[in-house]
Order: C-alpha cells, then sequence, then structure tokens
C-alpha cells in the first residue's frame, strides 16, 4: 500500500497526499519508465560520426509536481526558495537547484522535476511551508525526460518543433512548452550544446522514433 499522509495547509485544514511509491521495507513495486521496451544497448553499439553524433538519454522515473500560484505572491516565492532553493522563476525561464530544476510553464504554472524517491516528500514539505491560494500536483507518472546533447542537436530540434531554437532566441536557460513533431514537449536548453525535453508518456515511443530518425543522419549514441 502506499503511504498517505495529511498535511495541514492555510484555509483547507486537512489535504491528503499520497506517495506514488511503495513503502521502504515493503515488497517492491514493478518501475518502468515509458521507453523502458526500446533497445537502448543495441542502439548505442550502431556506428556513428565521432565529430556529429547526436547523445540521447532516458532520465528515468523522476518525480513531476505541478506547481500552480500567484507569481506576484512573494510570499509564495519566498516559502518555495525556503525549501528547494531557489525561487519560482519567471516567464520562459528554468532554475536549477542541485538535482531539482523548476520549469516556467505558464504565468501561473511551474514543473519541478526532481529525484523520485523524493516527490513525495518534497510535496509535503512544500504544502507545510506555502500558505495562500496554491495547487500541488504530482503527475510522475504521465512523463519523462530526454536529453539531447552535441554540436548538432539543435539541428534535430530545428527538424522537429517550429519554434526558433537559434541562439538569439533561445539563450541557455530558456524554456517554453512547444509542439514538438505532431506531439507537444516541455522544451529547455540546458547548455550550449544539451536541452531537455519533457514528454508526455502517451507519446514518449511515438516521439523517441520521430528522434531516432531525425537524427540519423548525424549518428545517433543512447546512453541506458
Amino acid at each position: 500500500m502506499s503511504e498517505e499522509t495529511q498535511v495541514e495547509v492555510a484555509a483547507v485544514p486537512l489535504v491528503a497526499v499520497m506517495n506514488q511509491l511503495p513503502e521502504k521495507g515493503k515488497a517492491e513495486a514493478l518501475a518502468q519508465s515509458p521507453l523502458f521496451h526500446e533497445n537502448f544497448a543495441e542502439l548505442s553499439t550502431k556506428p556513428t560520426m565521432k565529430d556529429s553524433s547526436v547523445h540521447v538519454q532516458e532520465l528515468k522515473l523522476l518525480g513531476h509536481l505541478v506547481i500552480r500560484a500567484n507569481p506576484d505572491d512573494e510570499s509564495i516565492n519566498a516559502a518555495v526558495k525556503s525549501v528547494i532553493g531557489v525561487g519560482l522563476p519567471s516567464t520562459l525561464q528554468s532554475a536549477h537547484s542541485e538535482d531539482k530544476t523548476i520549469y516556467w510553464i505558464s504565468p501561473d504554472e511551474w514543473l519541478l522535476v526532481c529525484p523520485g524517491d523524493v516527490a513525495f516528500d518534497l510535496e509535503k514539505e512544500l504544502r507545510s511551508a506555502v500558505n495562500g491560494h496554491f495547487a500541488i500536483v504530482n503527475v510522475s507518472g504521465g512523463q519523462t525526460v530526454l536529453t539531447l546533447s552535441g554540436k548538432n542537436a539543435r539541428e534535430v530540434l530545428m527538424k522537429s518543433t517550429p519554434y526558433d531554437v537559434s541562439d538569439q532566441n533561445f539563450p541557455v536557460g530558456k524554456v517554453v512548452t512547444s509542439s514538438l513533431a505532431k506531439s507537444q514537449a516541455i522544451i529547455c536548453r540546458k547548455s550550449d550544446t544539451t536541452w531537455e525535453l519533457v514528454i508526455r508518456r502517451t507519446f514518449a515511443d511515438y516521439l523517441w522514433l520521430w528522434l531516432q530518425r531525425s537524427i540519423e543522419e548525424y549518428g545517433l549514441v543512447v546512453s541506458d
């Protein structure tokens, strides 16, 4: 059975918060990422062009917490910062603290990505620290993260999204939600040559096949 706890928050005395992971010491539940069935080992051994290869990795089984709040409420921003080390990023920006990343999604919405085994405790800490009108939803099971890296990673994105990913329009740290192939993704530029894609579980297979074909001309290296 998953652990369930009740957290006191302002205006709402008790909120049920459920842990999506099995209790420690109990029988392990089978946890599989959206792309668990892909033969990454075989793909990784395919010949690649040394200087042009695009490296792809699925960041598996992370925690995904959607936060909704008033961006002008400084008390909420301060409370979030006290828990995770950084406040809510401004429009089209991302913020990082150790092994946690917050992506701006919309004027009153952010996505917090963290290690999967701390998502439950982090949600409880946030609910205890934040006062005012806000919402937190754990959507960990419905999404996954892919990283694209290499000097041609941007060329792959140029094939896949209509959004302008040029240096002038998409500097390091920027994040947008845009169409990717015929689906949708949260796109974040982590460094000059590294990008993160947060994609929905239901479209993971389709997008993975799309990326494989888009990367083929450069050479594909897959990290498991």
